[in-house]
């Protein structure tokens, strides 16, 4: 039986099928769907964890401990679990371990384009890269198997065209596979260096045996022509695109993307005139040919950023599109600069910080749409947690002239921001940190965390209460204010910043999204078009001829603009 499914679930599906017990994730676009379709299944274990790193030392204890298990996370979320994925490619594992990554060339929700594969590389683990729907369901259990014959972890790589694209995908029967007896063994599973250093030498063993084996794989496949000269070596959605945009040339697909089945290349090397390699990003594969002594063409004709797409390719090889192959570049529409939504609680706290014209160390979330004009409040954001850590190094070198204050969500606190609180504590800063509650995880779809009060399967979870994480810190001076009372929201700012030591200003409101139920709309009367309302940035809010307008289908009520009027002109029914 098919099913047409996105391929997020179509890797939770391979996993259902491949008999995993356990998966551990923290969400991120365009990684999220993975979890959530996972833990619909029967006699499955999915969680939600406060970061990757967490998530990828919960998926390695369930493999040892017998049973196979997966962990899911963006690209730069492989960052925050470098580190236990790096050991445990030395200690290997007992039941199978997948960590499913999904990369986002074009940034269309990431702060950078890193390219995961050279993780593989590093870590000398080995990396699939699905192409479609049911190649990504397929490969998650020949991932398991390849697991379990070299006793390694496996990187699955996806992209956002793949992850988040649609296709039919052949349904197939759960492998309910035993648990595996746990045997002690400390030289094995103990890095300590003495047992690091012989685990070293496996490694780079299994290494050699994984390049061997993939040589052999048949996802490593050639399609020939008798029709074309050149031949194109390529892999994941980039393999989609050459097939269209190239439909006579050779092409070797790669469904191994490390080790680089470097002697099935240079076989396929063999057969046509000129070689070329087509990915995106880095040119990964085609250093590694190069290194090989295999000669190709690559970034000499695409770039190191963005996505590849049909036209690029046909561009760069001067194919001209059929005639009746109907428009190729969708229409251009009208620009939608990103914004926070009407009703967002965290509009009024980034007003009164541009109002004060403090510095803000932002962090990643919806609240980094902060920084958009006219809010305009945002100074930086670099990663998960860093606004805490900025925020303290930015005071340290700025002294009392520093009116800078850290800004940051929920759930990225208890993902990677609570350790920069301790820090600054510890080292007796003076920074103020504002945690903007809204109640979820909402930048990725409102996914549930430790201080939300549920699990991911939705069930009642213990909470995380943040005043008394806080204040389990060290921070004695400690605010809890309502996000939508503007003046409260400005007096506790400015009682923070004159601090001397660390505060905390807790803002508190459910994403607007959260509730459904209507509202009534914020009313206009006699207004003077003064503008101030404007510099809210709300989407309900327009300035029309004769004033402003509120538009009543998006208006949610929060009365924020109504405590910025100066005339009071606006108004809650």
């Amino acid at each position: 039986m098919k099913e047409l499914m996105l391929t997020n679930r179509a890797i939770a599906q391979g996993a259902y099928e491949a008999g995993v017990k356990v998966l551990s994730a923290y969400p991120g676009t365009p990684s999220t769907e993975i979890a959530e379709n996972f833990v619909k299944y029967d006699g499955v274990y999915a969680e939600w964890a406060p970061n990757e790193k967490v998530a990828v030392e919960v998926a390695i204890g369930a493999a040892v401990g017998g049973v196979r298990a997966m962990a899911c996370m963006k690209h730069v979320g492989l960052n925050v679990a470098a580190d236990p994925l790096f050991t445990v490619a030395y200690t290997g594992i007992n039941a199978g371990l997948v960590i499913a990554v999904a990369d986002d060339p074009g940034m269309h929700s990431s702060q950078n384009e890193q390219d995961s594969r050279y993780y593989a590389r590093s870590a000398h683990v080995p990396m699939l890269e699905p192409s479609d729907a049911n190649e990504a369901k397929e490969f998650v259990k020949l991932a398991y198997a390849i697991s379990e014959k070299f006793d390694t972890p496996v990187l699955l790589r996806e992209t956002t065209r793949v992850a988040h694209s649609h296709g039919f995908v052949e349904i197939g029967e759960r492998e309910e596979t035993p648990l595996r007896p746990y045997v002690k063994d400390t030289s094995k599973y103990v890095m300590m260096p003495s047992n690091a250093i012989g685990r070293h030498v496996v490694v780079e063993k299994r290494d050699k045996e994984i390049t061997e084996y993939f040589n052999t794989l048949s996802c490593n496949r050639e399609e020939l022509t008798s029709e074309d000269e050149i031949g194109v070596v390529c892999s994941g959605v980039v393999y989609e695109y050459v097939k269209e945009a190239l439909p006579k040339a050779n092409v070797l697909k790669l469904g191994t993307v490390y080790p680089v089945p470097v002697a099935a290349v240079a076989r396929f090397a063999k057969k046509v005139k000129t070689l070329y390699v087509i990915e995106e990003l880095e040119p990964f594969i085609e250093d590694t040919l190069k290194a090989a002594g295999i000669a190709c063409i690559g970034k000499e004709l695409f770039s190191l950023q963005g996505e590849i797409s049909v036209a690029k390719i046909r561009e760069k090889f001067g194919v001209q599109r059929a005639e009746n192959e109907g428009v190729e570049a969708p229409a251009k529409a009208p620009a939608r600069p990103p914004v926070m939504c009407a009703g967002c609680p965290h509009r009024g706290v980034f007003y009164v910080l541009n109002k004060l014209k403090l510095t803000v160390n932002g962090d990643i979330g919806c609240y980094t749409l902060g920084a958009v004009p006219p809010l305009s409040a945002v100074d930086s954001c670099v990663c998960m947690g860093a606004s805490v850590g900025m925020a303290h190094g930015f005071k340290k070198a700025r002294g009392a002239d520093a009116k800078n204050v850290a800004v940051i969500g929920d759930s990225t606190f208890l993902h990677s921001g609570v350790t920069g609180l301790i820090n600054a504590v510890y080292n007796q800063s003076g920074i103020t940190l504002i945690i903007l509650d809204n109640s979820t995880t909402g930048m990725t779809g409102h996914q549930q965390h430790p201080a939300t009060g549920k699990n991911l399967q939705g069930e009642p979870a213990p909470v995380v209460l943040l005043d008394e994480l806080c204040r389990a810190c060290g921070v004695k001076d400690l605010q809890i204010v309502d996000a939508y009372d503007v003046k409260g929201v400005e007096k506790a700012v400015k009682n923070a910043v004159a601090s001397k030591e660390v505060s905390v200003i807790i803002a508190q409101r459910p994403c607007a999204l959260l509730d459904k139920s209507k509202k009534t709309a914020v009313a206009v009367k006699d207004c003077r078009a003064c503008g101030i309302c404007m510099r809210l940035g709300c989407p309900a809010i327009s300035m029309g001829e004769s004033g402003v307008k509120i538009d009543p289908i998006q208006c949610t009520g929060c009365g924020v603009c109504v405590q910025v009027c100066p005339f009071g002109c606006l108004n809650k029914a």
